[in-house]
């Protein structure tokens, strides 16, 4: 017997199992985005399916565990290109969705945003700010999975996870449960709100979150709502015939969240800065240093430097290589190139402050609650402002100049947008990695195996749904039904955002009110450091800002009673707790994947929903009840429990 023999971990049958996986992932999620704009959080469920799927088969191990949810959740978070790709369909640039255009780009794109996570794991695992609490849960899943030597964690994780998958069925299935609660108060014509989400998942990501980042995410909501929106209410135009709640929610969508997006802009800008000197470090150690792999211990062995040059290289010139071929279907061979080697530096130089961004992000609050979308916004108008530039020049002259810089722009966003939406969903797999012992190497070579996975099934998946039910204001035939159409929301304002700059039509005051409202913050937490008296993080009050109020509740509510908990637990209730926290992600990311799936065949949003419409208010006040009941029971079940597991994890 060997005894020195690593453990099974990088196999073929975990690639298997994880693309057949990834087809349930990435259909699923590129259905929701289209319908309602959100995804489901993937690598907790892949988790989950890996390990039972394994246990079946026999022979698994946590390891082999682990690199089977990391390349399902990988493929599954590239489903984000939704947010681009159908904006060329709306703006008539293409009918269709083409294979190789869609596919390699999207790919390339990805495994952009693994390549830049490579030297951000070694700066970002470390900080004791970033909790990455998905990471967190992931890991609690697979050890519990691993092993029988704590029973009790594996029932408080079944318990968590039964009881959100049966609140989430009741809410988002049968729909006798409602999703949320809202208050709005109105004096004149502004109004104030409140808003409070029922998601099981948010509340657990919420305890794992901490609070420090849940305080600064209310701090945010409470700002736009009870401050910004009802003072913008007093000055902006009042549309005629426009109640004040209306007039509010309108306000949110197309101008304060603008203030949230040049907020976190900022504020990803100072991270990036804040920790220039080490992660400078560790590219440099990364890429300089000879024979990494006979000298480094096993879990902290990256991949090859030779082999992420080449792989770099490699993603380069297919990334070129598509910006040139879409451009020379509209433009001659010259500005085509030009273009393209745009499109080239502006991925290579603004990939790692994506990365860096996104994954900070994650790491501070979830990548399912990380704003993805409020990055991608600045990318859009970042490249956009590039190619106004190039048109000063001469270049793309004219109407038809500019409709191609139009489409280029969104084309090229799906690039960024594909290494944004890994960054943000790989440094949470990574940290799942660290915490049972994974293989970094083995780890980033699953995720671009992923990337390549997820791209072959979205174009396809695309193309269905396109030509099944078509976008609001692009459909693919005529006398289809216009009332189920796929709304498309980020699409569509990824579409508003490129042609309004070369339009001249973007409000630029909102975006620069986030900036200096994010300078201000960033001078007030550094005060906040200094003294001593905790902190308030201008990432998190951007997110705040930027994601809907019942979102940034309903985590801070998870953070304050994790808080609330612990003290009264004298610290008691860690593990059990995380295990709580992590069933309810567990149940509600599982059950939602079933749903959507099963909206994606019926071609309803809620297929097997029970009450009507008219019964809002009764659904409402139910799962306010048992949002409240779930909430006690999170408690007392952790303070109950607490003398049995003093040791903590």
């Amino acid at each position: 017997m060997a005894p020195h023999l690593p453990p099974r971990e990088l196999t073929w049958r975990g690639v298997v199992i994880g693309a057949l996986i990834t087809v349930v992932f990435t259909a699923s999620n590129v259905y929701l985005g289209l319908r309602i704009g959100l995804t489901v959080a993937t690598s907790i469920p892949a988790a989950v399916i890996s390990m039972a799927v394994l246990r079946l088969l026999g022979g698994g191990t946590v390891l082999e565990n682990n690199l089977v949810q990391t390349q399902a959740s990988a493929a599954g978070t590239l489903a984000c290109v939704f947010a681009s790709l159908p904006a060329l369909i709306m703006a008539g640039v293409w009918q269709h969705f083409p294979y190789i255009q869609t596919a390699l780009l999207t790919a390339a794109g990805g495994m952009t945003g693994v390549l830049f996570t490579i030297p951000l794991r070694r700066v970002m695992l470390d900080d004791p700010e970033l909790p990455f609490p998905e990471g967190v849960a992931a890991a609690e899943i697979l050890r519990a999975g691993a092993g029988r030597e704590n029973p009790g964690g594996i029932r408080a994780l079944l318990q968590g996870g039964i009881l959100a998958a049966l609140l989430t069925f009741a809410s988002a299935g049968l729909r006798v449960l409602g999703d949320g609660i809202s208050a709005t108060a109105t004096w004149g014509l502004s109004a104030f709100r409140l808003s409070l989400g029922f998601s099981p998942a948010l509340l657990g990501a919420g305890y794992l979150v901490g609070l420090p980042g849940g305080i600064a995410m209310v701090a945010g909501a409470l700002l736009t709502w009870e401050v910004a929106i009802p003072v913008m209410a007093q000055l902006l135009p009042h549309p005629t015939g426009m109640d004040a709640g209306d007039f509010a929610t309108h306000i949110w969508k197309d101008k304060a969240r603008f203030i949230g997006a040049g907020l976190i802009g900022v504020a990803a800008i100072w991270t990036v800065l804040r920790m220039g000197r080490p992660l400078l470090h560790s590219v440099r150690a990364l890429l300089a240093r000879p024979g990494a792999h006979d000298h480094a211990e096993r879990t902290e062995t990256d991949l090859s430097p030779r082999v992420i040059r080449t792989i770099a290289a490699g993603v380069m010139v297919v990334i070129g290589a598509m910006f040139y071929l879409f451009a020379t279907g509209s433009v001659t061979p010259l500005p085509a190139l030009v273009a393209a080697l745009a499109g080239v530096a502006w991925c290579a130089g603004l990939g790692l402050f994506v990365a860096a961004a996104c994954g900070y992000m994650a790491g501070l609050v979830g990548s399912s609650s990380s704003p993805i979308s409020g990055v991608t916004i600045l990318a859009a108008i970042g490249l956009s402002c590039l190619f106004v530039l190039i048109r000063a020049t001469g270049l793309f002259a004219g109407v038809s100049g500019q409709h191609f810089a139009i489409a280029f722009c969104l084309y090229a966003l799906t690039a960024v947008t594909a290494s944004a939406a890994i960054a943000n969903d790989n440094l949470q797999d990574l940290k799942t990695g660290r915490l049972v012992g994974a293989t970094p190497w083995k780890q980033e070579a699953a995720l671009l195996i992923g990337c390549v996975s997820g791209a072959i099934v979205i174009p396809p998946v695309l193309n269905v749904l396109y030509q099944t039910y078509g976008f609001v204001g692009a459909m693919p035939r005529a006398g289809m039904d216009v009332t189920q159409a796929l709304a498309a929301p980020q699409p569509a304002l990824m579409l508003m955002i490129t042609s309004g700059i070369f339009l001249h039509q973007l409000d630029w005051g909102m975006l620069m009110l986030g900036v200096g409202a994010g300078c201000m913050l960033i001078g007030l937490d550094a005060a906040l450091r200094r003294a001593g008296r905790g902190a308030l993080p201008p990432l998190a009050v951007g997110i705040g800002i930027y994601l809907p109020m019942s979102i940034s509740m309903t985590l801070a509510t998870g953070a304050i009673l994790g808080h609330i908990v612990n003290r009264l637990s004298g610290g008691a209730s860690g593990h059990r707790g995380t295990m709580l926290a992590s069933g309810l992600i567990v149940g509600e990311s599982l059950t939602g994947v079933a749903l959507a799936c099963l909206s994606a065949l019926s071609g309803r949003d809620a297929p097997l929903a029970l009450l009507p419409a008219s019964m809002g208010a009764v659904a409402q006040t139910a799962g306010l009840v048992a949002f409240g009941a779930l909430c006690l029971w999170f408690c007392r079940t952790q303070l109950k429990s607490r003398p049995v597991h003093k040791h903590g994890r």
